[in-house]
């Protein structure tokens, strides 16, 4: 099951939009490419089945059976639930070069992805709790 809902620049909706529908923190983190702080996140220590979608456009991007306890800080996972569910840009804020992860359906920031993840796939995408939810179903 893949839902989708509304795609922000690729639709064109506002600013203003996504600050009325998302809380002050997801907007920070998502449309502002925010950054929550380490280990107080609301899906750190979760380990519910499911698949956890962009809390912006409700696509899906990560299924449970791909995170893992990576000791960073923000939920990890090794891979995301299909090869375009998340696309990557290089992100060279704070004076850094960094693999930044965003949601291929609205754009919304996601984290970060880094090449020292666990076997399969050797990825850790560290992934803001705010810019997700748990679809339990």
């Amino acid at each position: 099951m893949h839902r989708t809902g509304p795609r922000s620049k690729k639709a064109g909706l506002s600013d203003a939009y996504w600050r009325e529908r998302l809380t002050p923190e997801q907007y920070r983190i998502t449309r502002r490419k925010g950054t929550e702080a380490p280990f107080t996140g609301r899906y750190l220590h979760t380990m519910e089945e499911g698949v956890y979608c962009c809390v912006c456009c409700h696509s899906e991007l990560f299924h449970s059976d791909a995170k893992f306890d990576s000791r960073s800080g923000w939920p990890s996972f090794f891979r995301p639930v299909e090869a375009g569910s998340v696309r990557t840009e290089i992100d060279r804020n704070l004076s850094m070069v960094r693999t930044e992860v965003l949601c291929s359906n609205c754009d919304a920031h996601l984290g970060h992805v880094f090449e020292d993840g666990p076997k399969p796939t050797g990825q850790r995408y560290c992934i803001n709790s705010a810019a997700l939810e748990l679809d339990e179903g």
